[in-house]
């Protein structure tokens, strides 16, 4: 391994140690973290089961499923079961809520805005949007879930702000499929880079400050989106990578329009 990786890798593990320190009145800081998440959701019964599901997602449980956490609070499945599968909530408040936050603890001028495709192996075919299809998390098609998730990245730290679940087209038009899976009907066919911008629109809508957007999910494609939705902002600019579902490979530019007509002069000069 490179020097260079080998001290980011130090620092890395030495971010990651946990301090006895850091451990004192943690569920009492838990439930303040939750408190403003959970304020969207309109019955006292559903934000009390928000703050005790996060304690089970932190808990040592092997398995935590809804009956699983339950269990831990000495109560009956049901309850808890019915919030996290039946309930109907909306999501769109509490994304809204932790890019305020993100926006107020780590936002800069500067930061950096990333969207990159994550997949979730499976076994079966009931999970909403499985198939085979292409993962970077194992580097091969497989049986997976794909979604698309848009980072936020400062000097103070960094922090994931947004996701959105690819639903490959076969499932978008099974009508049966869909409704065995409970897929909304709003929810429709949308391509990555397409879940991309929507993201990216919903931070420019939060006032999330940035100058650079960044990503792996065909980035040229966002990139132009973007900039024909009218969401394109002056001094901002795109760090652009490898893309595997797209096959090509980018040149970091902040100006890629200018220096694309500039190696087509350049090319003709040669051949005279």
């Amino acid at each position: 391994m490179e020097r260079r990786y080998e001290l980011r890798l130090e620092q890395m593990l030495a971010q990651a140690e946990v301090s006895p320190e850091l451990m004192r009145d943690l569920l009492k800081r838990l439930e303040a973290f939750v408190e403003p998440f959970s304020a969207s959701l309109r019955q006292p019964e559903q934000r009390r089961h928000a703050a005790e599901y996060m304690t089970g997602l932190l808990s040592k449980l092997e398995r935590k499923t809804g009956e699983a956490i339950a269990y831990l609070h000495d109560q009956e499945r049901q309850g808890l079961q019915k919030f996290v599968g039946h309930v109907p909530w909306d999501h769109k408040p509490l994304l809204e809520t932790l890019a305020g936050q993100v926006g107020e603890d780590l936002g800069t001028p500067d930061a950096v805005i990333v969207f990159d495709p994550s997949a979730f192996p499976k076994k079966g075919t009931k999970s909403v949007g499985v198939k085979r299809q292409y993962s970077g998390t194992l580097g091969r098609t497989d049986n997976c879930q794909v979604g698309v998730f848009l980072g936020y990245h400062a000097p103070e730290g960094h922090t994931l702000i947004d996701r959105r679940l690819f639903l490959p087209e076969e499932w978008a038009e099974d009508a049966d499929r869909r409704e065995e899976a409970g897929v909304p009907e709003e929810v429709i066919f949308r391509t990555k880079p397409e879940l991309a911008l929507e993201m990216v629109a919903d931070a420019v809508a939060a006032g999330m400050p940035f100058r650079w957007v960044t990503g792996t999910a065909c980035t040229g494609s966002v990139r132009r989106s973007v900039r024909g939705s009218g969401l394109w902002r002056s001094g901002t600019s795109w760090i652009r990578r490898r893309t595997p579902e797209c096959g090509r490979v980018h040149r970091r530019s902040s100006r890629p329009e200018r220096s694309r007509r500039g190696r087509d002069a350049r090319r003709r000069t040669r051949s005279r």
